[in-house]
C-alpha cells in the first residue's frame, strides 16, 4: 500500500486536531485556524478525513477524535502506513454462545506501527462482547465490550497463557489458554472483574484454535 497524499487543506486539519482540541471551533473558526475560512470547504474536507480514517467524527457528542501518534505532514511518520484488516464478526467474551462468522464484515484501517507487522498477512479483526476479558492485558490494553481485537490467523498453536481466539461448537470466544497434558485437555480462562467458570475442552471436542489476540484496538470512549 502506497502512502496517501492528502490535499493540503486535508494535511493542515490533521496537523491542527493532533495539537489541540477543534471539536469546540465552529467551521468558520477552523478555516481561520488553516487559512481558509470557507465552511463549506472544511466541512468537505473534515467528511474526506472521515472517510478516510483519519479522524472519527460523533455527531451525536458534538466531537472530534484526535488522529492517532504518528500522523503528520504528507499523512504518516516516514515508515508507517494504513493497513486493512478485514473483519470477521464478533467473539463473546463470556460463555462461548456467540456462533462464529467466516464473512468478512468490513474493514479496519490501521497503521502498521499500532499492531507491529509491515503487512496485514494473516491479521484479522473481531469485536469482543463482553466483560469477561476486562483484566486481561495485551501489550498494556485490557479488553472490553465494544473493542476490536487483531488476531493473528497464522498462529495456532498457543503458549501457556496466550490470549486466543477459539471456536468450541461453531461458536467464537476469547480466553486465555492453559493446556493441562496430566489430564489431556485444554482449559480457557477468564480475566474479569466478574467471575467466570473456565472452560474445560477435552481431545475429543469440537475446538480449534483461530489464532492469538496480537492487539487491542480500542472503542471510542
Amino acid at each position: 500500500m502506497e502512502t496517501q497524499k492528502l490535499h493540503p487543506i486535508q494535511e493542515k486539519l490533521l496537523r491542527l486536531a493532533k495539537n489541540r482540541n477543534i471539536s469546540n471551533l465552529s467551521l468558520r473558526e477552523i478555516g481561520e485556524l488553516v487559512g481558509d475560512r470557507s465552511a463549506q470547504k472544511i466541512k468537505h474536507h473534515l467528511q474526506q478525513l472521515e472517510k478516510k480514517g483519519l479522524l472519527r467524527i460523533d455527531r451525536v457528542r458534538g466531537t472530534i477524535e484526535k488522529p492517532k501518534d504518528g500522523w503528520i505532514d504528507g499523512f504518516l511518520e516516514h515508515g508507517k502506513r494504513l493497513l486493512q484488516i478485514p473483519i470477521v464478526g464478533v467473539a463473546n467474551c463470556g460463555p462461548a454462545e456467540v456462533l462464529a462468522e467466516e464473512n468478512v464484515a468490513g474493514y479496519l484501517r490501521v497503521s502498521n506501527s499500532l499492531v507491529h507487522r509491515a503487512s496485514n498477512k494473516g491479521l484479522f479483526a473481531v469485536r469482543a462482547d463482553g466483560f469477561s476479558m476486562n483484566q486481561a492485558k495485551v501489550h498494556g490494553e485490557t479488553i472490553d465490550n465494544g473493542d476490536y481485537l487483531i488476531v493473528d490467523g497464522g498462529d495456532c498453536v498457543p503458549a501457556e497463557g496466550d490470549v486466543i481466539l477459539s471456536v468450541i461448537d461453531g461458536a467464537a470466544n476469547v480466553k486465555r489458554f492453559h493446556k493441562d497434558a496430566a489430564h489431556n485437555q485444554v482449559v480457557l480462562t477468564s480475566d474479569s472483574t466478574e467471575d467466570f467458570a473456565p472452560i474445560y475442552v477435552g481431545a475429543d471436542d469440537d475446538f480449534f484454535v483461530n489464532g492469538k489476540v496480537i492487539e487491542v484496538i480500542k472503542r471510542p470512549r
